[in-house]
């Protein structure tokens, strides 16, 4: 399967439109059609409706393939760049809105203080996009964040080549509007929570779908989407009324119009994670170092 016609598959599905997607790749639009004419050839099974634009049953399906397999493809390309590239003193750092915390702050200053030519940069994106940066190598590391079992390893989704370091464990919370009738207890129980309606808030909070795998059920339902990477945001959604989160302790605290109450079962934490490449160059072990401290 020809990378290139890939991506130009993914570029129509998400402009839904020839024009769009020509216009995005640099291509005329003659030449996408003919691309998308050559993948499905190649497939044996049309890929695109025309009008209006938009992936067919058998489309939908290879989208699911087709972003993991671009992806896998830059990671193979910034692996074997690392091998020959001779780049600036740098240290560029991808982190989920809620691993940037006064001790990722703390450990970038103990860098910056042992090598003062060093250049860093911060980027604050969701999940998924602080993993596509580490694995096409626009980030030296990146900070990711989830619910998991005490010690055990955040569900990822395939970091390939990637490794895996832990920096940070905490307690999880259930974040509740002010006047809530629960607030008034000590702990709550996750599988209670099931059918409570709840903020969809994938880079900001604990993503709904890791709720419904630890509870083994399809509740946790979303009442309001947030997309933004503001955990203000969250608490002013909740204050509002618009649905419970949850949220490491720390970053419940002090939210105007909310109260955090402890997650009692199942036993779960709130787990930061450094993704890295299996021999990373420096100063990303010693920023490791740093958070772990």
């Amino acid at each position: 399967m020809d990378p290139h016609l890939l991506r130009t598959f993914v570029a129509v599905v998400d402009n839904r439109s020839f024009s769009a997607a020509a216009r995005e790749l640099g291509y005329t639009q003659s030449a996408v059609s003919q691309h998308i004419a050559a993948l499905e050839a190649d497939l044996g099974a049309p890929l695109v409706e025309r009008r209006p634009v938009g992936p067919t049953a058998a489309g939908e399906r290879l989208m699911e393939h087709a972003r993991p397999l671009l992806l896998r493809l830059e990671a193979a390309r910034a692996d074997i760049a690392r091998f020959h590239a001779t780049r600036p003193a740098r240290l560029a750092v991808a982190a989920t809105p809620l691993s940037l915390t006064p001790s990722l702050a703390r450990a970038l200053a103990r860098i910056r203080s042992s090598a003062p030519g060093l250049a860093v940069t911060l980027a604050v994106l969701g999940r998924e996009a602080v993993l596509a940066a580490v694995m096409a190598g626009d980030a030296d590391t990146g900070l990711v964040d989830g619910a998991a079992a005490p010690s055990d390893p955040l569900p990822l989704p395939g970091p390939g080549p990637l490794a895996t370091t832990a920096v940070a464990e905490q307690p999880l919370v259930v974040l509740l509007p002010a006047g809530h009738p629960l607030t008034c207890r000590s702990s709550l129980r996750l599988p209670d929570l099931t059918d409570a309606h709840w903020l969809d808030a994938p880079d900001t909070a604990v993503p709904l779908a890791q709720l419904r795998a630890t509870a083994r059920t399809d509740g946790f339902r979303p009442q309001v989407s947030y997309r933004g990477t503001d955990i203000r945001g969250v608490g002013t959604l909740v204050a509002g009324g618009h649905g419970l989160a949850a949220l490491p302790r720390t970053a419940a605290a002090g939210l105007p119009g909310t109260v955090a109450v402890p997650l009692s079962e199942p036993r779960l934490v709130h787990r930061t994670e450094a993704l890295h490449p299996p021999d990373p160059a420096a100063p990303v072990p010693e920023l490791l170092a740093a958070l772990a401290t």
